[in-house]
């Protein structure tokens, strides 16, 4: 009851109203433990109804766009003398420096990565950097709210922890005790370990989960050394999930049919109610349109699809200016697939944010994962199908399925 009031109130100008007509339905409050169980599911339900807010036009004009900047950098013993530690400080000159024994001393849990006042002349709080190497375990398989796009060996490599975005439905919110920026420089080991299993299969690798690698490319470099890596593997595929509108990379870089750009799309009052400091969805487009004449492979990404107020006005129109723009043919492929994500970290998501309406909607608990309703995972689902097949063939659709994972749209 307590969480379909908070999102109540975040969500609906009415939530009084509401609230006295469910006591006087339900005569509240109730006789029996019964009686209350069978009462709140109804109103869970009622609440599940009302969609995300967005903003106005005129709150989304005035919505901020700028970074954090790394004031603070800590970096493990040993390691101020790497040549990519080196590369990466230039970056950075009058950041204040520190040395500490394990990176995980700093991003432990409850530990507080922001410096406490923002520099002369900023307007937000600074950021720390964690310069670090990673040990053990460097390639995981595949989470199962992920898209596997068919690929049987399908896994993820965590090589920077954190985003430089700040979107409020973002499993990372939930997933670290802590917002620093974390860089593991030991891409050799990465290759090592993938070099073993390439020797038994192919593998599908998705890079940019944790981060957005384009978006931190200016000063890591770490794209550049991987795509070299990359052409050495043929059975190696790669995939870079971003919303950076950077275009670099692509004039410096030749392409690899094996390096796949994923760019998330979204519609603009979207996009600027909740994914705070992100490029808009036209300076998307354009990165993404650019990486496709340069020759580099482009995934379109529709996900998360959030239910919002107007959902199917805003995606309809949204799903129309990204026909209108760019090429569906000439893209790889697309994928699509309603906001999920494991009730462990939406709980962490809730505590840290609790005046974020999309972390406190009362989402359903499917087997440990927080989605909506089927039958309205299934009226979208339906809604882009039709959208999208106007212009791209089923083949080359795909959709996650919080059931199966991720499949192709039936024929």
């Amino acid at each position: 009851m307590r969480q379909a009031l908070s999102y109540l109130a975040l969500s609906d100008s009415h939530s009084d109203e509401r609230i006295t007509a469910w006591e006087r339905r339900y005569a509240l409050p109730c006789a029996d433990r019964r009686a209350g169980k069978e009462i709140l599911g109804r109103i869970e339900a009622e609440v599940r109804e009302i969609p995300l807010p967005l903003l106005s036009t005129s709150e989304q004009s005035q919505r901020g766009k700028s970074f954090r900047p790394v004031t603070r950098i800590q970096m493990e013993q040993g390691i101020s003398n790497h040549p990519r530690a080196k590369r990466i400080l230039s970056h950075f000159p009058g950041a204040k420096i520190q040395e500490i024994r394990h990176y995980k001393d700093a991003f432990r849990r409850g530990a507080d990565q922001s410096d406490s006042a923002p520099e002369a002349g900023e307007t937000g709080q600074g950021r720390t950097l964690i310069l670090a190497e990673k040990k053990g375990t460097l390639l995981y398989p595949g989470a199962p709210v992920c898209q596997s796009f068919g690929n049987r060996y399908f896994y993820y490599a965590s090589q920077i922890m954190n985003c430089i975005y700040d979107c409020e439905y973002c499993f990372l919110k939930g997933m670290y005790p802590s917002d620093a920026l974390v860089v593991f420089l030991n891409l050799e080991d990465y290759f090592a370990e993938l070099e073993a299993l390439l020797k038994a299969h192919p593998v599908y690798l998705c890079l940019s989960y944790d981060t957005d690698l384009l978006a931190l490319e200016s000063w890591t470099s770490f794209l550049r050394e991987w795509n070299v890596f990359i052409k050495e593997h043929p059975a190696l595929s790669v995939e870079i999930r971003t919303k950076c509108a950077a275009t670099g990379f692509f004039e410096e870089q030749s392409p690899s049919e094996n390096l796949i750009f994923a760019y998330t799309l979204s519609p603009e009052p979207v996009a600027r109610t909740y994914e705070h400091s992100a490029p808009t969805l036209a300076s998307r487009m354009a990165a993404a349109n650019a990486a496709m004449k340069k020759g580099f492979p482009v995934r379109l990404c529709f996900d998360p699809v959030l239910y919002c107020a107007d959902w199917k006005k805003i995606y309809g129109a949204f799903l129309d200016e990204v026909m209108e723009t760019l090429d569906l043919s000439c893209v790889k492929d697309v994928s699509a697939g309603v906001f999920r994500i494991s009730h462990g970290y939406l709980r962490q998501m809730r505590k840290k944010a609790p005046e974020s309406a999309v972390a406190q909607y009362p989402y359903r608990n499917e087997r440990g994962v927080a989605c909506y309703d089927p039958g309205l995972e299934e009226e979208i689902h339906r809604f882009f199908v039709e959208k999208l097949t106007k212009k791209i063939g089923n083949e080359k659709i795909f959709w996650w399925k919080s059931q199966e994972n991720c499949d192709k749209v039936e024929t």
